[in-house]
């Protein structure tokens, strides 16, 4: 029988604030050992675990891996207004007058992600 992906980790200078802004994302929860100061904070939603880790060193390359959302019960424009009031930063805006494209955004500890 083959592996299952049991979580997805993420190096952070912050796992608890890293994590509690992606539960919001994704409509998750924290886990309820977390609390502010912890060194890892787990993510909780549907069809995905995230698992933050406080590291010490910054990023020194471009991340090769992003995440791709899609939203389930709004346009992409309208999530993407949504994750910016949560802290998101605008990065690189790729949308077409047709409605194709994506907006890359930064959360806050610089992870790039898609819309």
């Amino acid at each position: 029988m083959a592996s299952l992906v049991n979580h997805l980790t993420f190096d952070s200078h912050d796992a608890y604030r890293q994590g509690t802004f992606w539960a919001a994302v994704l409509d998750g929860k924290l886990s309820d050992d977390d609390s502010p100061g912890d060194p890892e904070a787990l993510v909780e939603a549907a069809g995905i675990t995230l698992l933050f880790v406080t590291v010490p060193d910054g990023k020194t390359i471009k991340n090769r891996v992003h995440v791709d959302l899609q939203p389930q019960d709004r346009t992409r424009d309208e999530e993407v207004e949504r994750i910016v009031a949560l802290g998101a930063t605008p990065y690189e805006d790729h949308r077409r007058p047709n409605g194709r494209g994506w907006v890359t955004l930064t959360d806050p500890n610089t992870p790039d992600y898609r819309f």
